[in-house]
């Protein structure tokens, strides 16, 4: 697997070994000892699915400590603009994002560590989202940030007419206004 690196230190781009002949093909989704050596040391608990259609988006979603979680995401169908956004106070890259497409036929995934803001919006007809999670879901530490905070600067790809959101997510924070938990220096990982 090829691991690359962002300009967000611990989030990374992962493009698996795909091995394709007149059969179809075959590649190694997830290897526990191939991504402690050339990611970071976690275990993942959680595997999650969505399904959505063209314009949903979800997100900026995360989760306050101690339920934080760190995500190694990917999708199986169809494709989205996948964007992680630094919450980490004291981060030399606190606020800004890194956007990568997603699709099921350049099969690539993301890693986002704890201390990062999650969303991806749909681009295709369809989509079906996996992801993993290192810590269990607990409604009560949920946290979001408003998808289309102008401070943030990102192109969802999408016309925000045709962007399709839950109730919850037409309501969250920009980024100046949240109360964020996560500090920089307690970052638990080594990169």
């Amino acid at each position: 697997m090829n691991v690359i690196r962002t300009e967000l230190e611990g989030v990374v781009i992962i493009e698996p070994s795909v091995f394709k002949d007149d059969r179809g093909y075959f590649f190694e989704s997830f290897s526990q000892k191939n991504f402690e050596e050339q990611v970071c040391n976690t275990v993942f608990v959680q595997d999650n699915e969505s399904k959505s259609t063209y314009g949903v988006l979800r997100g900026l979603h995360f989760q306050k400590p101690p339920y934080a979680q760190s995500k190694l995401v990917r999708v199986v169908k169809g494709k989205v603009l996948d964007v992680a956004v630094d919450i980490r106070k004291g981060s030399p890259t606190y606020g800004k994002h890194v956007a990568v497409e997603l699709s099921a036929e350049n099969k690539r995934q993301f890693f986002l560590p704890r201390g990062f803001a999650h969303g991806f919006a749909v681009l295709s007809e369809e989509a079906v989202f996996q992801y993993k999670c290192d810590n269990l879901y607990s409604p009560q530490s949920e946290g979001a940030l408003a998808w289309d905070d102008p401070d943030l600067g990102i192109d969802w790809q999408i016309p925000a007419d045709n962007v399709v959101l839950s109730e919850k997510d037409m309501h969250h924070d920009r980024l100046k206004d949240a109360e964020l938990v996560f500090d920089y220096n307690m970052n638990q990982y080594e990169f």
